[in-house]
């Protein structure tokens, strides 16, 4: 263990943190709402609200096994140090900054993880990486999209069958109400894996600290501080990002909404009660190229899925890199 951290540089260090979680909830804020949005059932500024709302509650309903996995499943927790913290926060936050810039749906979750692993590589070497968890994380960076995929264009063909002698009148009519249901769902589970994220890193460095006793464990207040500032980064929005989401991968209309929300909803809410921390932004993603594919694969512009793709595979390497410097220059204040 290191030395113990004064007060207030502690305080510091969970303030970065919970930015972070801001950050997540801005930049996430497009994964749950940009298919209610798209398909004109809520306007924007009241579905931010409505995923906010759901994105704070999510503790209710889930475990905390995801903060586990991130405090003490990636990185050896007997290594961390307030600068190894520092560095993979700044890891993922440089990240997240620079792709809502651009518009990018990258992952929050894979910047984060990339962030650990790129600050424990910095102090220790290969020695400091859990290879059961981080495998795990990058096994979901395939599994997440794909399940979502399946699970919705599952979803549209039972739909299908199960309308297809209503009106189209009729079918819009019965899923502007029913994406009420699939959005709140999704924002639950968005709230439920991403907020636990920041959770298990505030959590673990508290443990290195000496202020969890002898065993780790979430305390209360923190997982009400990390609910709190993602809900509140959703209700500032990521427009940016809710465009590339809800019109430009495909068009969608509410039963096609509804289907990509519920099978990504679905998705998130298996991966939570395991542990895993998958990304959200891969998730509704491949949910939404379900929906579209189904119609037809020409629905699908596929070079934008793809550019999205290629946004996922250099996010772990991209913040990974970022914290590994960020800790070289924070080791020299040690």
């Amino acid at each position: 263990m290191e030395a113990t951290l004064s007060l207030p540089l502690l305080i510091g260090l969970i303030g970065v943190a919970l930015f972070f979680d801001f950050l997540n909830g801005l930049h996430d804020a497009a994964n749950s709402i940009a298919t209610i949005v798209s398909t004109r059932v809520l306007r924007p500024h009241y579905a931010v609200g409505w995923a906010a709302f759901f994105n704070f509650i999510a503790f209710l309903f889930f475990g905390l096994h995801v903060a586990e996995t991130l405090g003490t499943g990636i990185i050896d927790p007997s290594i961390v140090s307030p600068q190894v913290i520092f560095a993979a926060l700044m890891g993922a936050i440089v990240w997240n900054i620079v792709t809502w810039l651009f518009g990018i749906p990258s992952s929050s979750s894979h910047a984060l993880v990339g962030g650990l692993v790129g600050a424990g590589l910095a102090k220790v070497g290969f020695s400091s990486i859990v290879w059961s968890g981080l495998l795990k994380t990058v096994g979901a960076i395939v599994m997440s999209p794909a399940i979502g995929f399946l699970l919705a264009l599952f979803f549209v063909l039972v739909v299908s069958w199960m309308f297809v002698r209503q009106t189209p009148f009729a079918v819009d009519r019965t899923f502007r109400f029913m994406q009420f249901v699939s959005a709140s769902l999704y924002s639950l589970g968005h709230g439920g894996n991403d907020a636990q994220k920041t959770m298990g890193i505030i959590a673990v460095l508290l443990f290195s600290q000496g202020h969890l006793g002898g065993s780790f464990h979430v305390p209360l207040w923190v997982v009400i501080s990390c609910q709190s500032a993602m809900a509140l980064g959703t209700l500032f929005g990521g427009w940016r990002i809710v465009h590339t989401m809800g019109s430009k991968i495909t068009r969608l209309n509410p039963m096609q909404g509804f289907c990509a929300e519920t099978g990504g909803a679905l998705t998130l809410f298996g991966a939570t009660w395991l542990g895993i921390p998958v990304s959200t932004t891969h998730t509704i993603t491949g949910a939404i190229i379900g929906v579209g594919a189904a119609r037809r694969l020409s629905a699908v512009r596929w070079g934008i899925a793809g550019n999205i793709v290629i946004a996922w595979v250099i996010t772990m390497p991209a913040a990974a890199a970022i914290a590994a410097a960020c800790y070289g220059i924070a080791s020299l204040f040690n």
